[in-house]
């Protein structure tokens, strides 16, 4: 309990909202990190070389090997694995560049008004009217597989959520009379948007991109599924799933067993965005 009138500090605030994740999305944002862990540094969770051969070709899910092997006798576990660096990862890179790009654009906009508002605006709204997963398969498409195109195709279609969460939070802010005062007595440009401006959008910023993940990481699937995603031989969730989607009846843990890993990605960060919305929000 913080004594009245005691200054609440930032390690005291998240420990608030430590407090109020519950059971539910504590254990989501630990799964989460133990996932990222493993994307970072997978090396130690193979337990074959994921490119080699290793046994004969679509041997049924055993203890030997836990989600059975591949058309070419690779383990499918130790593609599964790997495959989180190369879509975990993107998809939280995506969120970042995301969120840096929108907010600034729209800190920019609410900051300056005028003219550079209305401009930046009908930008934004150009991207806003478009349907978003158009936009990125054509960007995606016109600039050739690979991991990076990808992100950078989701990203394009992306930014403008944040542009606007950042630009409506500013503007509501510099409506408070602590910004007006701080103007008055001559605080410097930077400090008014990074002391006065940002952390209070900061908390609406970070439950839109708490939110966002699945979302990332469902369209990254989508354009490894179409092909648009990293080239063979590296392994991504929804080009193992696509690749082996002929094999189902036959072969059932070929596709079974990727879109499994997709679909417990999604629930985790599903489960995580709504913990921290909720602990963000005081509910």
């Amino acid at each position: 309990m913080v004594a009245r009138g005691t200054p609440v500090t930032q390690a005291t605030r998240a420990r608030r909202v430590f407090r109020r994740l519950g059971f539910a999305g504590t254990v989501s944002i630990v799964g989460l990190l133990l996932i990222t862990v493993v994307a970072v540094f997978p090396q130690p969770f193979l337990a074959y070389d994921p490119q080699v051969r290793v046994a004969a070709p679509n041997l049924m899910p055993s203890l030997t090997h836990w989600c059975g092997t591949d058309e070419i006798g690779r383990d499918l576990f130790s593609r599964i694995v790997l495959a989180l660096r190369y879509t975990w990862l993107p998809g939280l890179s995506v969120i970042v560049l995301s969120l840096l790009l929108g907010s600034g654009i729209g800190i920019v906009s609410a900051y300056v008004g005028g003219a550079t508002d209305t401009v930046l605006q009908r930008v934004t709204e150009c991207f806003l009217v478009m349907p978003s997963t158009v936009v990125a398969l054509a960007v995606a498409a016109s600039l050739g597989p690979g991991t990076i195109n990808t992100m950078i195709a989701i990203a394009v279609s992306w930014w403008p959520w944040y542009c606007i969460i950042a630009r409506d939070e500013v503007r509501r802010l510099k409506a408070r009379p602590h910004f007006e005062a701080a103007r008055t007595n001559g605080a410097r440009r930077s400090q008014l948007v990074f002391r006065h401006l940002l952390p209070g959008a900061t908390p609406s910023l970070a439950i839109a991109a708490a939110l966002d993940v699945s979302n990332v990481i469902m369209a990254l699937s989508l354009m490894s599924f179409l092909g648009l995603g990293q080239p063979d031989p590296a392994p991504e969730l929804g080009s193992l799933t696509a690749r082996s989607l002929d094999s189902l009846t036959a072969f059932w843990w070929l596709p079974v067993f990727p879109a499994c890993a997709i679909f417990l990605l999604c629930l985790l960060a599903n489960v995580a965005g709504e913990s921290v919305r909720q602990a963000l929000r005081g509910r």
